[in-house]
């Protein structure tokens, strides 16, 4: 049986589809930095790292839309504010269908992956629109 028809059978692990050229943040970085982050790399979220480098939360471009609507922001305000601190993960061999799951159950767009504790990707629901309508 061709690789492909299995793999699409057993479903796509999510490495395949995941962005590995991470862009992460500190808790203290300011609001407006991580705006000029996310715009000038033309991304959707950014991975909060601690000191240990080991991922605290996430902040999207969905959250800052949130952050403007909800009216004053401090000039000196940081994202640990704003940011998902419970972040849902998944790991690099799930498959997008989990991935998709998780990201409906959550109302989430953007899922870090994981590996042994230590972020190795992000999967958003572009990369896997992508996906399908390259297969279509």
């Amino acid at each position: 049986m061709p690789v492909d028809v299995l793999m699409d059978r057993e479903g796509v692990p999510t490495e395949q589809l995941m962005t590995t050229d991470l862009v992460t943040v500190s808790p203290e970085t300011g609001v407006g930095e991580a705006v000029d982050i996310l715009l000038e790399k033309d991304i959707g979220s950014l991975g909060v790292v601690d000191d240990d480098g080991s991922l605290v939360g996430v902040i999207t471009s969905n959250d800052f839309l949130h952050v403007i609507s909800g009216g004053d922001i401090d000039d000196d305000a940081t994202i640990d504010a704003y940011m998902t601190e419970q972040v849902v993960t998944i790991k690099p061999d799930e498959s997008i269908q989990t991935a998709a799951a998780k990201m409906i159950t959550n109302g989430i767009s953007h899922l870090p992956v994981e590996d042994d504790e230590e972020i190795v990707g992000m999967l958003s629901t572009t990369d896997i629109t992508a996906y399908s309508v390259s297969r279509a």
